[in-house]
């Protein structure tokens, strides 16, 4: 999700260098949305881990 983040904030920046104002707010919005996103599941995450205390699995 991160990685679907930082591609809408590359394609948000190209669009702006270009002139396209509205194609690059809209992108620049859905990148921040997606970082929100990424972060309340990331958070989320965090804490059930937390809770449940245990740790990860080896590979």
């Amino acid at each position: 999700m991160l990685g679907w983040a930082v591609f809408f904030l590359i394609i948000a920046l190209v669009a702006a260098a270009f002139g396209f104002g509205g194609i690059a707010g809209t992108a620049a919005w859905i990148a921040q949305v997606l970082f929100v996103v990424f972060l309340v599941l990331f958070a989320i995450s965090l804490v059930v881990s937390l809770v449940r205390g245990g740790r990860p699995p080896t590979p």
